[in-house]
């Protein structure tokens, strides 16, 4: 599969430089004065806007998963391809399900692309998805790399700090602005975290149920949560056995907890099974925001990471008092 989307590439990036050949200077993209930053996720797109700050009209930063299709089906177009291909800077997650941008690196058209690899930033920090109690999981399925990197606060600070390195080197003339908005921008995000510390540890339990995927464990790890989830942060199942169901159920009546946590784009079907099998029938079900469905409407309400974090954290309280 992997050769089959490679020579793919290559053909759309040579249709695309015989066509760039004959094309007369007239013609040319009127923003190729412009620093040209394609991101995949919201995140990214965001704490490069904010990193930018007033220099944000010299820039073209372009915001791959607009359409809030979930990057673990994501399928990029020609015009994506192409943006790519010409970009100074590419900022990606780099996991499995960012293979296809592996191979669009290769077959770059511009051999300068700073391309900032999430995953690879973390390094040694990178953690595998986590098996929880009661999980529904294929027991033959080796781990992968737990892809959700960017919900953690303290993963954030460390990707803003790398990206502003990055952008200072390609734009050395606003080296000093993009440091000094970078520096203002990782106060805000060393506060919020802070914030995250004091109150759940101020909380009556340390405890979060997830009758969903499970995308949150950088974030719960920062703050030493125990978590109960029905299936691994990149399922793509649907369904949970009776088995999860009834363990699900065990564990809100074992512990008294108050509330049921979905993540976004949920249908709450199995929260509302895993509800009616307690002994309450009357639990909260609350959403967490994984920002992996984000549009660009959403970005035009005033959708930011920091807000959408904000907003996490008072679900978390909730869930936890």
């Amino acid at each position: 599969m992997k050769h089959i989307l490679s020579a793919v590439m290559s053909g759309i990036l040579l249709i695309f430089c015989l066509t760039a050949c004959s094309t007369d200077s007239d013609n040319l993209n009127e923003n190729n004065d412009k620093l040209q930053i394609v991101t995949t996720i919201f995140p990214e797109y965001d704490w490069v806007r904010e990193i930018l700050g007033e220099k944000a009209d010299n820039a073209e930063v372009t915001f791959l998963l607009e359409s809030g299709v979930d990057m673990h089906s994501f399928q990029p177009s020609v015009e994506d391809i192409l943006k790519i291909s010409e970009c100074d800077m590419f900022v990606y997650v780099g996991g499995e399900s960012d293979q296809w941008a592996q191979d669009a690196l290769k077959e770059a058209s511009n051999k300068d692309i700073i391309a900032v690899n999430l995953l690879e930033v973390l390094g040694d920090s990178v953690k595998e998805e986590e098996i929880l109690e009661g999980m529904e999981h294929e027991d033959e399925e080796e781990s992968e790399p737990d892809e959700h990197v960017w919900l953690s606060l303290k993963n954030a600070e460390t990707f803003c700090n790398y990206i502003t390195d990055k952008l200072s080197e390609i734009d050395a003339e606003n080296a000093e602005i993009y440091k000094q908005n970078n520096h203002s921008y990782v106060e805000k995000l060393s506060s919020l975290d802070e914030k995250y510390q004091r109150e759940i540890s101020s909380s009556k339990r340390d405890v979060l149920l997830f009758a969903d995927r499970f995308p949150f464990r950088y974030m719960t790890d920062d703050y030493s949560l125990t978590c109960y989830a029905a299936f691994p942060g990149c399922s793509a199942e649907t369904q949970a056995s009776f088995e999860t169901i009834t363990f699900l159920a065990g564990k809100i009546n074992e512990l008294g907890l108050t509330s049921v946590i979905t993540i976004d784009g949920s249908d709450s079907k199995i929260a509302n099974t895993v509800i009616n099998e307690t002994q309450p029938k009357h639990l909260n079900i609350l959403t967490l925001d994984s920002m992996q469905s984000i549009t660009s409407k959403d970005i035009e309400n005033g959708f930011t990471y920091l807000s959408v974090m904000e907003n996490n954290l008072e679900n978390i309280k909730t869930a936890l008092n």
